[in-house]
């Protein structure tokens, strides 16, 4: 989707550009990793039929025209200019996948609604037929609407921010509070994942920390790739909403109904986060500068 015609931008660039050509060749080899990062992050958030590839290769453009028209004088780090470029052409290539109507997204956000209320009251996760019936439909309707979404790219730009104040002031360390902050983020992090259901915790695992296929996973636990995309958004929403009752109270979820099995269950897994961390387990998943080896796959998972 991504055009290879140079933009008048691009040309701009190349004509002013700082760096010589074996500098910025420099410049794009060492930070193709950070393509890789934010596409991983963006993917974990949009529907399975969007390429890696679209993505990655819009994510490259943006990473070679960054390289031409940063200027090192101006102390703004090239990861930070460069990121705040790549996450603009990301953007911009989902947009121009984006063709679902509104009618598709009703459609979408009545049936996840319908689902979600089918779970709490069957306290599992309903039939393809049980959810037609509620729905007034038939399931070969109700597949064609699953197909139309997933053929859309749902996405909402909240948290996407191309650009913001900090990516035009040099790049400054935490102090010590907010590392300290930060750390037991990532420890809570841990924790949330150690404390899922064997499979899910598989699931999570595999996808965001080892970063292996879809496929690969499905093949290992026996089920489709759909399902495995069931299992990481079920684990995403818990680790979500784990993390928030311990770490931000306000944003917690509050269950309809405290006494059906999926409330019940929920708060049991809450409750294992909190019993398995103590402040220093959780300071021990990181080093004084915050870092783990598994730190850029924590942090799509918690991004997503």
């Amino acid at each position: 989707m991504t055009s290879n015609v140079a933009t008048a931008a691009d040309l701009a660039a190349t004509a002013t550009a700082v760096l010589t050509a074996a500098e910025q060749e420099e410049l794009i080899r060492t930070h193709m990793p950070l393509v890789g990062h934010l596409v991983r992050d963006m993917l974990s958030r949009i529907p399975n039929h969007i390429h890696r590839d679209d993505l990655t290769s819009a994510g490259l453009h943006a990473l070679v025209t960054a390289a031409r028209s940063w200027d090192p004088e101006r102390g703004v780090p090239f990861n930070r200019f460069a990121g705040t470029r790549i996450r603009g052409a990301l953007l911009d290539e989902l947009r121009a996948l984006d063709w679902a109507t509104r009618s598709v997204r009703s459609k979408a956000r009545t049936t996840d609604t319908t689902r979600q209320q089918l779970t709490t009251t069957l306290g599992r996760t309903p039939t393809a037929d049980e959810l037609a019936q509620a729905l007034g439909t038939t399931t070969t309707d109700l597949q064609q609407t699953d197909t139309d979404v997933q053929r859309a790219t749902v996405l909402s730009l909240q948290g996407f921010t191309t650009s913001s104040a900090d990516d035009m002031v040099t790049e400054r360390a935490p102090g010590p509070e907010e590392m300290l902050l930060r750390r037991e983020q990532i420890g809570y992090l841990h924790h949330a994942i150690a404390s899922l259901p064997d499979r899910l915790q598989t699931v999570v695992t595999e996808y965001f920390l080892r970063e292996r296929p879809m496929a690969d996973i499905a093949a290992d636990l026996g089920v489709t790739e759909s399902r495995v995309s069931q299992l990481r958004a079920e684990a995403l929403s818990l680790l979500k909403d784990g993390l928030n009752t311990h770490l931000n109270p306000d944003l917690a979820p509050i269950p309809e109904n405290p006494e059906s099995i999926v409330a019940r269950r929920r708060a049991s897994y809450y409750a294992n986060i909190g019993n398995n961390t103590s402040m220093r387990s959780r300071l021990a998943m990181t080093n004084e500068h915050g870092h783990t080896t598994l730190g850029q796959g924590l942090a799509a998972a918690a991004a997503a």
